[in-house]
């Protein structure tokens, strides 16, 4: 790991320049976090991990004043416990845009600056975050609108749909649907006049509810007296047809 540190490597240079090409925030956000790696990998190849980028990007630098071996270990150690739920991708993107962005360092860099252009870019990536987030959720308030209003104009048709409808157990069920049928034949054709036509659905409508009949409904006594009664015949019909013992 210290020689990773204090090595020059134009390999991983040219290996993290290339992944960086084309890179955004929104795709970094979506990579695996650090957490994640140091579950997957383990500490040590995390932390190398984050030797090799911190070294490339310090290479690519024309500083002459700038972190040394033991400065690179103890960045990607406070890195890795830092910005856990951050990815590896945007510590490279935080690092290429303190590069593009037109940071001066004034031919020198030490550890703290370099924590500050971390801490710029986690602040930019923070507001990037909640400015999507509130797209999406007005996004998604315009088509909630949007479905809102496409419901409110159907459903008068939704209603007089349902209010149309005829119960299958309704004793006049037959003539009542065929009467629905030629009067909605006649509208679509236009051959009744809108008032006439709403007129006669409204009829329809008033005939097709089945009012209750309280004076139908039985007593609630009724069931025992009727038992009552089926016992009374059945034990003058036992008395009749008993066998005679003296025959």
């Amino acid at each position: 790991m210290r020689e990773l540190a204090a090595t020059p490597n134009p390999e991983a240079r040219a290996l993290l320049a290339e992944l960086s090409i084309g890179l955004t925030l929104e795709q970094a956000a979506a990579a695996p976090k650090l957490f994640q790696l140091r579950r997957q990998l383990g500490e040590t190849v995390l932390i190398k991990l984050l030797v090799v980028i911190l070294r490339a990007f310090l290479d690519s630098l024309r500083v002459p004043d700038k972190p040394d071996a033991a400065d690179i270990l103890e960045l990607a150690d406070t890195l890795a416990h830092t910005y856990t739920h951050e990815s590896v991708k945007d510590i490279i993107l935080a690092l290429k845009e303190a590069r593009t962005r037109g940071s001066k360092f004034y031919q020198s860099l030490d550890p703290a600056r370099l924590y500050a252009l971390l801490a710029e870019y986690f602040e930019r990536k923070t507001r990037y975050l909640e400015t999507q987030h509130l797209d999406r959720k007005a996004r998604a308030a315009g088509e909630a609108t949007a479905t809102l209003t496409q419901l409110q104009q159907a459903a008068p048709q939704l209603v007089a749909g349902i209010a149309r409808r005829i119960p299958l157990d309704h004793p006049n069920a037959k003539h009542l649907r065929q009467r629905l049928t030629i009067l909605t034949q006649k509208e679509k054709r236009g051959l009744l006049p809108p008032e006439q036509s709403a007129q006669q659905f409204q009829q329809l409508q008033l005939a097709t509810p089945r009012k209750s009949r309280p004076d139908w409904q039985p007593n609630p006594a009724a069931p025992k007296l009727i038992d009552a009664r089926h016992r009374a015949e059945d034990h003058l019909l036992a008395q009749l047809y008993r066998p005679n013992p003296a025959a």
